[in-house]
């Protein structure tokens, strides 16, 4: 019989991977690798992702990373733009790319304009036409328009951005500087071609290690890829196997580290979009249903900062600019300690003069609902 993980066994093991039970000393590059990447379709979410789970760290640090080309901002798991190590990006794309090509032929908003073409000549005079210089993805679907004028330039600019592995350069994400949106493909910008020999191994692998114990559901659920049982049962000889108090069957590498469900779990803050919440299938290891319903409610798709207290969270965040001030306003989802409350505003300073510098800053938490 497997050995049974709680809920909170399995919490304090995600914060232990994720560098959240206390913070690493580490190198940005060795953090953005261990984490296999942080979610990115924002620009600047990575920072705040660093900043509560390392030692020291500095914005300027990232950005010369990202103008180094040692990181890169390219659409991987999920489909959603993450930031990864170059290294990373070169294997991670190919893996995934079958989400991509499947949202070609089924994306409600494009296929059925996208259907009449032959995609292998999308991708070809697009990548020709990122050869001479990067562009919007508005500027390469008119350019792509000129060959084929009956189809609309954003599904041409979609198709591309799916079939090609197209990263989005410097300064667009450079910490204290702004730029558009300009791709271009990942091997001409790194000067190396995709690795097309990676397995699945190892994308479950180092998933495992950023995010174990997990369940071939969650797997999948945070790489986008399906079938990864199969991968599994391959793996299984490899692995530690425990269950849920569900009976489900979650895996781990053996030497990962799985602390004692009492250690205790600082209240942090979480960066917007942070993987940490949406790598799982199952994320009550994280999110009380109450959250989660809080979280997920937001309009527009817009995910939430959010705090965590116990190792769970209890709540979200925001910063306000305003002229030369700035202000943190704290949501809390439900009555937080004194203890924890203190621990937060001593945090949340930290965090402002982290975003901010020494402009005027205040602490706002909301009423308690």
């Amino acid at each position: 019989m497997a050995e049974m993980l709680s809920p909170r066994a399995l919490n304090r093991a995600l914060l232990a991977r994720q560098l959240l039970l206390r913070r690493a000393k580490l190198t940005p590059l060795e953090a953005v690798r261990h984490l296999c990447g942080l979610q990115a379709q924002a620009p600047f979410p990575p920072y705040y992702g660093l900043w509560a789970r390392l030692h020291g760290f500095r914005p300027d640090r990232l950005g010369r990373l990202l103008l180094d080309r040692q990181v890169v901002r390219i659409a991987l798991m999920r489909g959603t733009v993450h930031l990864v190590t170059a290294e990373d990006c070169l294997w991670l794309r190919p893996l995934v790319q079958p989400l991509f090509d499947r949202d070609v032929r089924t994306n409600t908003a494009y296929a059925k304009a996208l259907a009449p073409l032959d995609l292998h000549s999308v991708a070809d005079r697009a990548r020709n036409v990122l050869a001479e210089e990067p562009h919007t993805p508005s500027g390469l679907g008119k350019r792509l328009a000129e060959h084929w004028p009956d189809t609309p330039p954003a599904a041409l600019a979609h198709a591309a951005r799916g079939l090609l592995p197209l990263v989005q350069v410097p300064p667009r994400a450079v910490w204290g500087r702004s730029g558009r949106t300009l791709l271009t493909p990942a091997e001409d910008w790194l000067g190396r071609p995709l690795d097309r020999d990676a397995s699945l191994n190892d994308l479950v692998l180092r998933y495992l290690a950023a995010f174990g114990p997990a369940s071939v559901a969650d797997a999948q659920a945070w790489s986008g890829r399906t079938r990864l049982g199969e991968v599994v049962e391959r793996l299984r000889p490899r692995l530690r196997v425990f269950r849920t108090e569900q009976g489900r069957e979650v895996f781990d590498l053996p030497e990962a580290p799985r602390p004692a469900p009492e250690t205790p779990a600082p209240p942090r803050f979480i960066a917007e979009f942070d993987n940490l919440l949406l790598s799982h299938a199952d994320r009550s290891r994280v999110l009380p249903e109450d959250a989660r319903k809080r979280v997920f409610g937001v309009p527009n798709g817009v995910f939430p900062g959010t705090i965590l207290v116990d190792g769970l969270v209890r709540g979200s965040w925001r910063i306000t600019r305003e002229r030369e001030a700035a202000t943190l306003d704290i949501e809390p989802y439900g009555r937080i300690s004194k203890k924890d409350t203190e621990a937060l505003e001593s945090a949340g300073a930290r965090l402002l003069r982290f975003a901010v510098g020494e402009a005027a800053q205040d602490i706002r938490f909301g009423p308690v609902e």
